[in-house]
């Protein structure tokens, strides 16, 4: 029996996925999740997981991050990303960051299986019309996203927060904690992620797209 999680904010295109995977595959188990939070306790809950298709955009993940916090978190859950964008320079961040495919969500249900089939072996799946290009692209850095998944939950929901322009009582009153306890959290994402003020911290959040779950 296969076992995947599709991770993908779409509903429609999570049942589609679905019902064209099961229509390919004879043994299937197919877990959904539509936000970073419950795809995180998918992997915490589903038992012997074969590949989690992950989208880099749906709430809470912020491009990379949700994949560097699960590569981080679930090191041995194999990783493949679904996305609608087949640029190469996104491609070869996420790769980088520990993905061991990329599959454009257009592409064909066959498509799918070869690229699961593959990367189950331990291969890397990349469809043909980007590797070339891919392989030309310099090496990522992905210091700043990696810094990011060190925080903790709390202090990521409080840079999102700092991102959206709420102030220390505003973030205190959302997150039900005291406007010391923010400004804690404060202190702390400035250390980790080494930089000094609040406008660096929303430039951070601005750049690597970061979001709240859905359930936020």
């Amino acid at each position: 029996m296969l076992s995947l999680v599709i991770a993908d904010d779409h509903p429609l295109f999570r049942s589609a996925l679905s019902s064209a995977l099961r229509a390919e595959i004879k043994d299937v188990d197919i877990v959904e999740a539509n936000d970073l939070d419950s795809t995180i306790r998918c992997l915490e809950q589903v038992k012997d997981l074969d590949l989690l298709l992950l989208d880099l955009n749906m709430p809470g993940s912020g491009e990379l991050y949700g994949l560097i916090r699960i590569r981080r978190d679930f090191p041995d859950v194999p990783v493949a990303i679904i996305s609608g964008s087949e640029d190469c320079a996104l491609v070869a961040k996420v790769i980088e960051a520990g993905a061991l495919g990329f599959i454009p969500k257009t592409s064909e249900p066959t498509v799918y299986v070869a690229a699961i089939n593959e990367i189950l072996l331990g291969d890397i799946w990349l469809p043909e019309s980007l590797k070339r290009d891919v392989d030309n692209q310099p090496t990522a850095d992905l210091t700043m996203q990696k810094r990011v998944a060190e925080l903790t939950p709390q202090q990521y929901k409080v840079l999102c927060y700092l991102h959206e322009g709420l102030l220390n009582k505003q973030i205190a009153y959302e997150l039900s904690i005291s406007e010391a306890t923010v400004k804690a959290h404060i202190t702390a994402i400035f250390r980790k992620l080494d930089i000094n003020n609040r406008t660096q911290a929303v430039l951070v959040a601005s750049e690597l797209k970061l979001q709240m779950s859905s359930n936020e």
